[in-house]
């Protein structure tokens, strides 16, 4: 322990996963005996960050709203002191201390732990190309990056931007930026956006860009980064110049891990951190959640790096719990996600076919359209849906859901079957709600599933 009677836990980052660590600690251990410090390098605590594009386009008007808690609300009611601006660029994990940086005072000090908390989040993919670090290029990560975008879109008025990367963050911005009256064009080497779809359903994904006034690129490598006095003026790519005042990277993220990594904590095959089920590392006395760890897939088995404020949470309370003296655990993942590209909801869970190949299984899939409402009720409008299933036994392995308002959370039904391992025929038989305004008589789910179980049928009868 540090030189004081009480235990000493340390954060390192203040959103998602290291306060709600820090919150669960301390609500099952007080002041008197375990003190609580946490080192934020941002400006803000327990933020949304999936705000950050709705914050960019104007549909959040103040940044205040994104905020869950401030440090003034954590040392008040909580007793957990946070110093916001402040980076810990080194742990010693032989002496129990912390290098900090203040980043406004320009001063350096250690600070000693008993317990310490890795909460270092994800960092954007930043391409290392010529023209990279020009001004005007940005990564949309954490809170403090919105209000920097948000600011150049009121201050500096740019007209045209570009978002390189389609995935979830690339095409919320873009929608961010169409509603802001940019025009806005897409560049990705994939053939389709959305990666964590398959090809067919990605289309529609595009289509719903296209209708919404994004110009696409696809199947286009980006090249480089043109730039005038040291701002990005185009972006390059394998076939054209696109003119931009502003870039937004959508090309993913990565586990924050070098910080910790460098003092010898080990990472896994993702480069997240490798913890058990309790979130506990490999080195003594050190934790750690959230986007910069590594975790396992339900479905394919495979290790996994999924930077989701959901997981976030969850890893966050599960090593808060374990530091305040109880037991929980966190068991994995299934792939969850949704989005929204103006009308047109986006959602996908557990594996699409080119995942569940490369893991191992043998696939049928079906794709089946339908409406979110009774076909004769007022606003039913159409959606597709996707499943993934293994060939012989049926057991679902993935779905995919494009569609207008009420389509997408239906996601999550099928995010539960797969959390049980439940076969495709298995699933014909659930007890879905329904009512006009809400829902065919046949469900959707049920419609999708149902035509996946005579396809497994139909396989089943080849076979013999």
């Amino acid at each position: 322990m540090s030189g004081s009677s009480r235990e000493r836990l340390t954060v390192i980052g203040g959103d998602a996963a290291g306060m709600s660590a820090a919150s669960q600690a301390r609500k099952r251990r007080g002041s008197e005996d375990l003190e609580i410090t946490v080192f934020e390098r941002g400006g803000y605590t327990s933020y949304s960050a999936c705000g950050i594009p709705y914050f960019v386009g104007g549909v959040v008007g103040d940044v205040d709203r994104l905020i869950a808690r401030t440090p003034e609300t954590f040392r008040s009611k909580f007793d957990i002191e946070v110093h916001l601006r402040h980076e810990v660029t080194e742990i010693d994990l032989d002496r129990r201390r912390l290098r900090v940086h203040d980043l406004d005072g320009g001063r350096e000090r250690w600070e000693n732990f008993d317990q310490l908390m890795v909460a270092t989040g994800a960092v954007p993919a930043r391409p290392r190309l010529p023209g990279a670090d020009a001004a005007g290029i940005h990564g949309v990560q954490v809170l403090d990056d919105g209000i920097a975008i948000r600011r150049i879109l009121e201050a500096e008025r740019p007209r045209q931007a570009v978002i390189v990367g389609g995935g979830y963050i690339g095409l919320e911005m873009a929608e961010a930026l169409v509603m802001r009256g940019l025009q806005v064009s897409l560049v990705d080497a994939a053939p389709e956006p959305m990666r964590t779809l398959d090809l067919d359903m990605g289309a529609l994904v595009a289509d719903a860009l296209r209708n919404l006034g994004v110009t696409l690129y696809l199947g286009e490598r980006l090249d480089a980064f043109e730039t005038s006095d040291g701002r990005v003026s185009a972006v390059t790519t394998s076939e054209r110049t696109v003119p931009a005042d502003l870039v937004v990277l959508g090309l993913g993220v990565r586990p924050n891990t070098e910080l910790a990594r460098t003092a010898g904590v080990p990472v896994g095959a993702t480069g997240g951190i490798l913890t058990d089920r309790q979130m506990r590392t490999r080195a003594d006395g050190v934790w750690a959640a959230g986007d910069c760890v590594e975790t396992s897939h339900l479905v394919s088995g495979k290790p996994v790096a999924i930077a989701l404020g959901t997981h976030a949470n969850k890893q966050g309370r599960v090593a808060g719990i374990n530091l305040g003296g109880g037991y929980a655990t966190f068991p994995g993942v299934v792939g969850t996600a949704v989005s929204k590209i103006c009308g047109v909801e986006v959602a996908r869970t557990g594996l699409n076919e080119a995942e569940a190949a490369e893991a191992g299984f043998e696939t049928l899939s079906v794709v089946v359209e339908s409406t979110t409402r009774a076909g004769y009720y007022p606003g039913a409008t159409r959606m597709k849906t996707k499943i993934v299933a293994e060939k012989r036994s049926g057991r679902l392995l993935g779905a995919q859901i494009v569609g207008e308002e009420g389509a997408a959370k239906r996601i999550d039904g099928l995010a539960i079957a797969l959390w049980n391992r439940m076969t495709v025929e298995e699933m014909t038989g659930l007890d879905l709600s329904y009512a006009p305004p809400f829902s065919p008589v046949w469900d959707p789910v049920l419609i999708a599933v149902r035509k996946a179980a005579e396809k497994v049928e139909e396989t089943m009868r080849e076979c013999r």
